[in-house]
């Protein structure tokens, strides 16, 4: 007899949407979920899921948070679940960017351009 099978990892975003005011960067975002597993497949067929892990990330800075695995049970079963910073851990920081204008055509860019996108003078 001849079988197939393999341990594997997984990272499923989950259906799960929030609006917030990021506690990171203090901007108006959303809060996406993802669950990481490791799994055992036969014949390429996921059979058993283990060490699941929950996260949460901001949709403004990319803030990654991790959420105790009772909350994220609840959001990976029906999403209706309303998060609150005291549920969320830190684990990554998201990039805060600053908006620099042109001083030539007034346009507004992102902190790490040198140079205008638009009309190519140099920003300050």
């Amino acid at each position: 007899m001849f079988f197939i099978f393999g341990v594997s990892s997984k990272k499923d975003k989950l259906d799960f949407n929030q609006k917030m005011v990021c506690p990171s960067c203090g901007r108006y975002g959303r809060y996406e979920a993802f669950m990481e597993y490791k799994y055992l497949s036969l014949f390429f067929i996921p059979i058993l899921k283990w060490d699941k892990k929950y996260y949460i990330r901001s949709s403004c800075c990319g803030s990654v948070y991790s959420v105790s695995n009772d909350i994220g049970a609840k959001i990976s079963e029906n999403g209706n679940v309303d998060l609150a910073e005291r549920n969320l851990r830190l684990i990554k920081r998201g990039r805060v960017y600053s908006t620099k204008r042109c001083s030539n055509c007034n346009y507004e860019t992102n902190d790490d351009f040198q140079y205008c996108p638009k009309c190519g003078t140099i920003l300050k």
